[in-house]
């Protein structure tokens, strides 16, 4: 029995009870949650982890993106990406290597990682295809469902399947003209197998199968949005749309199958139409939650992509998103290193505080509160803790020469705390 048959038979599992507790609300509210598919819990039946719950009225998750590519293997790189992200408090991990020992890879994550992992297992299926047949085109829908099954018994957590991506949404595209036409690699794959074989896409033509694969294992379909905008230009297109009323459908489906569903959204959005997305996935896809990349409000912040994507995430959230992926500085130059996974998880956890704050998600705006008592009395250590990356706060404050003020440097004696506490004693 699947988290959503047990949740629409009124059963409370362990599991719910664990997930609700750690969101500080009650059980019943979360199970029914499940059981109208607007919140899961991420976690294959076959990986001994937490239980992470995502959805309506809950605290905003946030995902990293780690991996090899065909230019750099380093397994031992990619073990302290997974430990950096885990101390600055990513909720899940995306795998999404394409170079070097993959499945090796992903069977170490999995025994490393203690929060969900995810993978795109179209990536390997490609992979394979053109280490033994040298084409893309080549790879049969059998070999890409041999790679998911693969991936679920394994104990991976959620897959991002490009099941929405039809021949209609490709010549929705094609008449569209945009100026980036699909962005998303596993969109792109895709796209290339559709074209070449004159054939429907295997994910959207075999769904059924996807989701007798997943029920299996109790593991959460992340329909992706292999045909999201990779520009503001291309933003809230028919293309788009086309997409994610697909995506509505197959919801539906896996909903009465008992299967969990996540739905992926943009991509490069303008800032005035991210609530619009937000709004427009959420009426479509009746409540699901709703899983987003960034979204990026600029295309020109090249170095500091993971700003522009927290402003985007942050709108976002606020507006309604629960599961944000970040973006690192080094997003359309590189792969990431030590210190962009830093950054990149530290701007999206910004993000999905201030978007907690505005949604009145319980517990958020108390740290805040919590954090203000603490600069009124001064308190470097109370603030240090409370702020999202400590070391960097004491690496701050050891830069900075010993004076006999307790207040910082930048006011010295002229602190305006200790001059209104000196004004309100004497009034």
């Amino acid at each position: 029995m699947t988290r959503i048959e047990a949740a629409k038979k009124g059963i409370i599992t362990e599991e719910v009870k664990q997930a609700a507790a750690s969101e500080g609300i009650a059980p019943e509210t979360l199970s029914q949650d499940i059981a109208s598919g607007i919140s899961v819990i991420t976690r294959n039946l076959n990986h001994d982890i937490s239980p992470l719950a995502i959805g309506r009225m809950l605290k905003t998750k946030i995902n990293a993106n780690i991996g090899t590519s065909r230019d750099r293997v380093s397994i031992d790189e990619e073990l302290q990406k997974l430990d950096i992200l885990t101390k600055y408090g990513s909720d899940a991990v995306m795998d999404l290597s394409t170079g070097g020992p993959i499945k090796d890879i992903r069977r170490l994550l999995l025994r490393k990682s203690t929060i969900p992992v995810g993978t795109v297992p179209i990536y390997e299926a490609v992979v394979r295809a053109v280490e033994a047949k040298d084409y893309i085109a080549r790879m049969t829908p059998d070999e890409l469902f041999t790679v998911i099954k693969e991936h679920a018994e394994e104990g991976v957590d959620f897959v991002t399947v490009h099941a929405g991506l039809t021949r209609k949404t490709i010549e929705a595209l094609k008449s569209e003209g945009r100026i980036l036409d699909i962005v998303s690699r596993g969109g792109a794959f895709l796209m290339e197998w559709m074209v070449y074989n004159d054939k429907e896409n295997p994910l959207y033509e075999n769904y059924d199968r996807l989701l007798e694969m997943a029920k299996e294992y109790d593991l959460t379909l992340s329909l992706g949005d292999g045909a999201r905008p990779g520009c503001l230009a291309d933003a809230t297109d028919r293309t788009q749309i086309d997409e994610l009323l697909t995506l509505g459908e197959l919801r539906d489906r896996a909903n009465e199958a008992g299967v969990q569903v996540i739905i992926e959204g943009p991509g490069h959005v303008p800032l005035n139409q991210v609530e619009l997305n937000v709004k427009i996935q959420k009426e479509i896809c009746k409540g699901a939650p709703f899983y987003v990349l960034g979204p990026l409000v600029t295309d020109i912040a090249m170095g500091y992509d993971h700003i522009a994507a927290a402003i985007g995430g942050a709108i976002a959230g606020a507006a309604g998103a629960d599961f944000l992926c970040y973006v690192t500085p080094s997003e359309h130059t590189r792969l990431p290193n030590l210190e962009d996974v830093r950054e990149g998880v530290i701007a999206s956890k910004i993000a999905a505080h201030a978007a907690d704050i505005a949604k009145g998600v319980k517990g958020a705006i108390e740290r805040d509160i919590e954090m203000a008592k603490r600069r009124k009395a001064l308190d470097w250590d109370g603030q240090t803790a409370l702020s999202f990356n400590p070391d960097r706060i004491r690496q701050l404050r050891a830069e900075v020469p010993p004076t006999e003020s307790e207040a910082c440097s930048m006011c010295g004696s002229f602190c305006a705390i200790k001059s209104v506490e000196r004004a309100l004693k004497k009034g």
